[in-house]
C-alpha cells in the first residue's frame, strides 16, 4: 500500500481551496454559534448567495468579477437582516428551523426550470474568472507544479489558496479584535445569559443582528472563493449538509476559539481524504474480500463522511468543547 498517494492526497485537501471555503464557513459559524449562542443552521444559505451574486452578476448581467464579488457579499448582508427581523426573537429551536428552512428554499429557487434564464437553474452558471487570474504571479504552464510528490497544485490552484488563506487569516484576525473588544464580551453575556444582558441596558436583538450579519458575510466570503474556484456556482453544491460539515469542523477544533474554526476545517479534510484514499488504496490492492470490495467500490466518500462523524460523536462523548476549546464556553443561554 502506498502511504505516500494517501497522506499526500490527505494534505493537498487539507490546505486547498476546499479547506479554505469550509474554513470560512465555520468562522462565520463561530460569530453566530460560538460567540452568540445562535443556532444557525443555514449557514449554506450565505454561500450560495455569496457564489451566484458573484457568478450571476458576471455571467448574466455581464458586470466586471469585483462588482459581482460585492454583489454577492451585499446579498448575504440582506440575508442576514430579512432572516433577523422576523426570527432573532424566536426560541433557538425555532431559530434553527428557520434558517435551515430559508437556506433549502433560496436553494430550490435558485435551482428551478423557472430560473434558467437568470441563474442557469439546475444547469447551473458558469463565468470567466480572468480578472481574478490574470493578477496570478504563479506561473501556470503545463509543466509548472507546485509541492511534493502527491501534494502538489497548479499555478491556478496555487494562487486560490494563497488568496484563500490570506483571507482566512485576516478574517480570523478581524474576529479576534472584535470578540476582546467590549462589543465582543456583550456578545458573550448574550451566550451565556440574554436577561442579565438586557437588565444592563443592552439591546439584545441589535447585537445579534450585528453577529448575524458579521457571520453571514464571512460565509458569503467563502461562497465567493468557491465561485472563483469552480469559475461558477451549482445549486447541489449548497445542500444542506455543508451547514452541518462546517459546525463538524467546528466541534471539532473548538467552538468560541479563535483557531478551532480553522484548525478544524483542516482536519476534517485531510480526515474525510486519508480515508476515501485508504479504501480506494485497500481495494486496489485486493486485500479484501470480493464483496467487502464491491460494497466499497464507489462509496469511498459515504464511509468517510460517516467515520468523520463517529469522530465527532467520539469527540463530544470525551472532549465536548473540541481540540482548542473551554468547556465552559459552550454553556449557551439557548432561548
Amino acid at each position: 500500500m502506498d502511504f505516500d498517494i494517501i497522506f499526500g492526497n490527505a494534505a493537498r485537501a487539507a490546505f486547498g481551496p476546499e479547506a479554505v471555503i469550509l474554513a470560512l464557513a465555520a468562522i462565520g459559524l463561530n460569530v453566530h454559534f460560538g460567540f452568540t449562542g445562535l443556532l444557525n443552521f443555514g449557514q449554506v444559505g450565505f454561500l450560495l448567495l455569496g457564489a451566484y451574486g458573484t457568478s450571476v452578476s458576471v455571467a448574466t448581467f455581464g458586470w466586471s468579477l469585483w462588482v459581482g464579488v460585492v454583489v454577492g457579499l451585499v446579498l448575504s448582508v440582506a440575508l442576514a437582516v430579512a432572516l433577523g427581523f422576523p426570527t432573532l426573537r424566536l426560541h433557538a429551536v425555532m431559530f434553527a428551523i428557520v434558517t435551515i428552512a430559508a437556506a433549502e428554499i433560496i436553494r430550490i429557487l435558485i435551482g428551478s426550470t423557472d430560473a434558467i434564464g437568470l441563474t442557469g437553474g439546475p444547469l447551473s452558471v458558469s463565468f470567466d474568472a480572468g480578472a481574478f487570474y490574470d493578477l496570478n504571479p504563479y506561473p501556470d504552464g503545463p509543466n509548472d507544479r507546485y509541492g511534493v510528490g502527491t501534494f502538489e497544485f497548479t499555478g491556478q490552484q496555487m494562487w486560490v489558496i494563497t488568496v484563500g488563506w490570506v483571507l482566512v487569516a485576516l478574517v480570523s484576525l478581524v474576529v479576534y479584535l472584535i470578540v476582546r473588544s467590549p462589543w465582543g464580551r456583550v456578545l458573550k453575556s448574550i451566550r451565556e445569559d440574554q436577561d442579565a444582558a438586557r437588565s444592563l441596558g443592552k439591546n439584545v436583538f441589535s447585537y445579534k443582528m450585528q453577529a448575524l450579519i458579521i457571520g453571514g458575510v464571512i460565509g458569503g466570503m467563502g461562497g465567493v472563493i468557491d465561485a472563483i474556484k469552480t469559475s461558477g456556482a451549482d445549486p447541489n453544491g449548497f445542500r444542506p449538509q455543508v451547514t452541518f460539515f462546517a459546525y463538524t469542523a467546528l466541534l471539532l477544533g473548538g467552538a468560541a476559539t479563535y483557531l478551532g474554526p480553522v484548525l478544524g476545517a483542516i482536519l476534517f479534510w485531510f480526515l474525510r481524504e486519508w480515508i476515501e484514499s485508504f479504501l480506494r488504496q485497500l481495494t486496489a490492492e485486493a486485500w479484501l474480500p470480493d464483496a467487502v470490495a464491491d460494497f466499497l467500490s464507489g462509496s469511498e466518500g459515504v464511509i468517510s463522511v460517516a467515520m468523520v462523524g463517529l469522530t465527532l460523536v467520539l469527540l463530544m462523548l470525551f472532549r465536548p468543547q473540541g481540540i482548542t476549546g473551554n468547556r465552559t464556553e459552550m454553556q449557551l443561554d439557548a432561548r
